[in-house]
């Protein structure tokens, strides 16, 4: 890499409810796609420090950090995501940042295939982290 290249990296968090259902969050600012809690890391933040932030400021509470499940990178966006399995504590009460519209548990067949496929590598942890590029 070059010194002026563009790298971008992001940690993202993945929450399952007790009926198997993954949060999702709606983005208010470019595509307004939904995606999972988490985002860009900051300046000499770890990717462990980037994920709790990141889940505290768009969800309104902390969330318990599990284990790296995988690392992706995205071509379309010249980036790295870092995901983690996490847990919300028990009676948390999200208030979503204003990055975001709206929150949802989706169960795993309505996530778009790249979603899906990060989150199934998460529930499917065997202690190995998984990588991949789309």
């Amino acid at each position: 890499m070059a010194f002026d290249d563009t790298f971008r990296l992001s940690a993202h968090a993945v929450l399952v409810n007790p009926s198997g259902q993954i949060l999702q969050l709606a983005s208010t600012h470019g595509d307004r796609a939904w995606g999972l809690p988490g985002g860009a890391l900051e300046p000499g933040e770890t990717i462990h420090e980037a994920v709790a932030r990141e889940c505290l400021e768009e969800l309104g509470c902390p969330v318990t950090i599990g284990h790296l499940t995988g690392v992706y990178y995205h071509a379309a966006f010249n980036s790295q995501a870092f995901i983690f399995r996490a847990d919300l504590p028990e009676g948390a009460e999200i208030r979503l940042s204003p990055e975001h519209s709206d929150h949802r548990w989706f169960p795993l067949d309505e996530l778009s295939p790249i979603q899906r496929r990060r989150v199934e590598d998460c529930l499917s942890f065997t202690g190995i982290v998984v990588s991949a590029r789309f």
